[in-house]
């Protein structure tokens, strides 16, 4: 742990454990592979991916040892699972328990349910929480195809209010090419909250690029969360990039609505790197402790708020 205290990474939104890695090279989405033209910087193939994603897996004690570098208590780490609409499931439930149960006081698991099996879904999701301890559902519009406010969705909303857990939805662009950014439009959630307001609702990448309405939805809304993750922080000052509304609304009004979430693997950059750019940036010292540690403590529940 830092001097300069505590961080829950609140979307990493996996690590390179053996298992999660030995899945994923072998079920990236074809679907996003704009992603690894964007953030590598090159024209990415499958073959290419699985090759090189091989090559990042990593023991428990080394995967442990890259949270303690940046003071990271607990990290956030997910399945996701479209295999209906994105043809694969880009990372399994099983992948991610196999580590979190290894070490339950350092992540925080998240479910990923194929929402168009329905019935199944829900209950594959009850089990994950109720059986297996997991935290939270992921969910991914741009991946199912269909806006946050489709019907298809609600009964999992419905659910989580019942499990008393939050869900974890992109609501940012893509950078798929056959799929429409809008998918994650930040206007897509305020139909949901206003028809589910015990919904305990995370925006991962805070809306970016409207983040100024993403901001509007978490101060009208009282369980509307924003997460920062998979943007490099020493951008938010950068002026003509966007975030002036976070810097703004986020020391203000929304204060305790922000959560601070790595994204290291997609950026390509160490948890530690990320961290110490967002403590670089120019805030309010107890509202870095709330972006960084405290909000996610309260919303989750952890011993760590208290």
């Amino acid at each position: 742990m830092t001097s300069t205290g505590p961080v829950i990474d609140m979307w990493a939104p996996f690590v390179p454990s053996r298992e999660i890695i030995e899945h994923v090279a072998d079920h990236f989405p074809e679907l996003q592979l704009g992603y690894l033209r964007v953030f590598q910087k090159s024209e990415p193939s499958l073959d290419t991916f699985r090759a090189a994603a091989r090559e990042l897996a990593r023991d428990d004690a080394d995967v442990l040892a890259s949270l303690d570098e940046a003071g990271i208590s607990r990290a956030l780490i997910t399945g996701f699972d479209e295999a209906l609409t994105g043809g694969t499931t880009f990372v399994t439930n099983e992948a991610v328990a196999a580590i979190a149960d290894r070490h339950p006081d350092r992540f925080i698991p998240f479910a990923g349910v194929d929402i168009q099996r329905g019935s199944e879904a829900l209950k594959q999701l009850e089990y994950w929480v109720r059986q297996r301890g997991f935290r939270g559902l992921s969910l991914r519009p741009f991946m199912i195809g269909l806006p946050a406010g489709d019907r298809h969705y609600y009964p999992f909303y419905a659910k989580c209010v019942e499990l008393e857990i939050p869900v974890s939805i992109h609501a940012s662009a893509n950078w798929t090419t056959q799929r429409p950014s809008d998918l994650g439009h930040p206007r897509h959630f305020d139909a949901v909250a206003c028809d589910f307001p015990e919904l305990k609702l995370i925006l991962s990448h805070a809306g970016y690029p409207w983040v100024l309405e993403a901001c509007l939805l978490a101060w009208k809304h009282p369980n509307v969360y924003l997460e920062l993750a998979a943007h490099r922080p020493r951008y938010f000052t950068a002026p003509g990039a966007g975030w002036e509304p976070l810097l703004q609304y986020g020391q203000t009004t929304i204060r305790e609505k922000v959560l601070y979430g790595t994204g290291a693997f997609l950026l390509g950059r160490s948890p530690a790197e990320l961290v110490a750019e967002l403590r670089a940036l120019p805030l309010k010292p107890d509202v870095m402790e709330q972006w960084l540690y405290r909000n996610a403590a309260t919303l989750l529940g952890l011993e760590e708020a208290g």
